[in-house]
């Protein structure tokens, strides 16, 4: 049976990611920081949680909505996790935080603080917002839908690798993938949380059943 491994998210949100999915015929792992089990993963999801460090991207150390504490020692786990499923062509989804990391590595820069964006895009008293994309992929069927949005920090220009495959309307990137996907692995990065959006919305649908295939067929 195909393994999934899930970067741990260190809070109580990862019990979403670990019942998304559930019933698809596939074993989940979750990948506590600093274990090497993701080495025996035929896919990688990279989760949503607190800012990246700034050193990762040469950002401001002081910023608005900044966190209390950064998180270094998963951000290095994670650069790891990344790195060895890029070069070994496993396919990746990554949500949220996920998205922002794999940019920073791919040498893209991050817009720290929304501000006035924030009313768009940042959850409120611990409740999502929601917001339409218009989406330019095959993974969800180029569907333009309603998405959930629970961030302050935003991708400011990709990383060289990467082409923006989905946009809010007030051009906020909501989804990218590689540029050039030849001898590559699968991958699919969104800002948003399909992992909190019911499989009845076909888009989140379509892009956890583009992940599965793809990992069925390695």
């Amino acid at each position: 049976m195909k393994k999934v491994g899930i970067t741990d998210t260190r809070s109580k949100m990862m019990a979403n990611y670990l019942s998304w999915f559930e019933g698809e015929n596939i074993d989940v792992v979750k990948l506590e920081v600093n274990s090497h089990d993701y080495k025996g993963c035929s896919g990688i999801v990279l989760t949503g949680g607190t800012d990246i460090h700034p050193d990762l991207y040469d950002g401001e150390q002081e910023y608005a909505n900044k966190p209390d504490q950064w998180d270094e020692e998963r951000d290095r786990y994670e650069e790891a996790v990344y790195n060895y499923a890029k070069i070994n062509k496993i396919p990746i989804l990554a949500i949220c935080r996920g998205l922002q990391l794999v940019n920073v590595i791919e040498g893209g820069t991050m817009i720290q603080d929304l501000g006035e964006g924030n009313l768009v895009h940042k959850k409120e008293n611990d409740i999502d917002r929601e917001h339409k994309v218009a989406v330019d992929s095959d993974v969800t069927g180029g569907m333009n839908e309603i998405v959930n949005s629970a961030h302050h920090q935003a991708v400011e220009f990709p990383g060289k690798a990467l082409m923006v495959s989905a946009t809010s309307p007030d051009n906020v990137i909501e989804a990218m993938e590689f540029k050039d996907k030849t001898n590559r692995g699968f991958m699919v990065c969104v800002q948003w949380h399909p992992e909190r959006i019911p499989d009845s919305q076909k888009m989140s649908k379509n892009l956890k059943r583009g992940f599965l295939n793809a990992i069925r067929s390695i």
